[in-house]
C-alpha cells in the first residue's frame, strides 16, 4: 500500500532539489531544521518546532536534481519515501510516493488520508516558498 502525490512547481529542478537537501532551506517550507545536508547513507535529524518533535530519516539514495529516497519511522512500521523530480517546460513535476502502509491495519484509511493531507500541505508550502517567497505558511497551522 502506498500514497502518491504529484505537484508542478514553477521552478527548475535544481531549486526544488536544494530546498530539500540544504539544511538552511528546508525550514522555509517543511521541518523547522535539518541536522545536515541530505546525502546517501546519512542519518538526518529533523526538528519540528511547532510540535516540539524530532524525527530521524535514513537517506537511502540521492540523485542530484532527480531523486531522493529515504526511510523513516520505527523499524516495524518503517516507511520508504521517494521524491522524484522531472524538469519540464513549465518548471518541475515533483512526485512523492510513500510506501509501507499495511492493508490489514484497522486504521489504514485514516492513516493514508492523514499521510496524503500531510504531503499535499507540505508541497503547497514548498510551492508558496519557491514561487512566491512565502516561508511562514507551514507555521500558520493551528496545533
Amino acid at each position: 500500500m502506498n500514497n502518491h502525490t504529484k505537484f508542478n512547481i514553477l521552478k527548475p529542478a535544481n531549486e526544488v532539489f536544494e530546498a530539500f537537501v540544504d539544511p538552511f532551506k528546508i525550514g522555509n517550507f517543511w521541518f523547522s531544521s535539518s541536522s545536515e545536508r541530505w546525502e546517501s547513507g546519512k542519518t538526518i535529524t529533523l526538528k519540528y518546532d511547532i510540535y516540539q518533535a524530532e524525527a530521524q530519516i535514513h537517506v537511502v539514495e540521492v540523485e542530484q536534481n532527480k531523486k531522493i529516497v529515504f526511510k523513516w519511522g520505527e523499524a516495524e512500521e518503517e516507511h520508504v519515501v521517494t521524491i522524484s523530480l522531472k524538469e519540464v517546460d513549465s518548471g518541475t513535476i515533483i512526485e512523492i510516493t510513500e510506501e509501507g502502509f499495511h492493508e490489514n491495519d484497522p486504521e489504514l484509511i485514516h492513516n493514508m488520508l492523514d499521510n496524503k493531507e500531510g504531503w499535499v500541505f507540505m508541497l503547497t508550502c514548498l510551492k508558496a516558498y519557491l514561487e512566491f517567497g512565502v516561508n511562514k505558511l507551514r507555521a500558520g497551522l493551528a496545533t
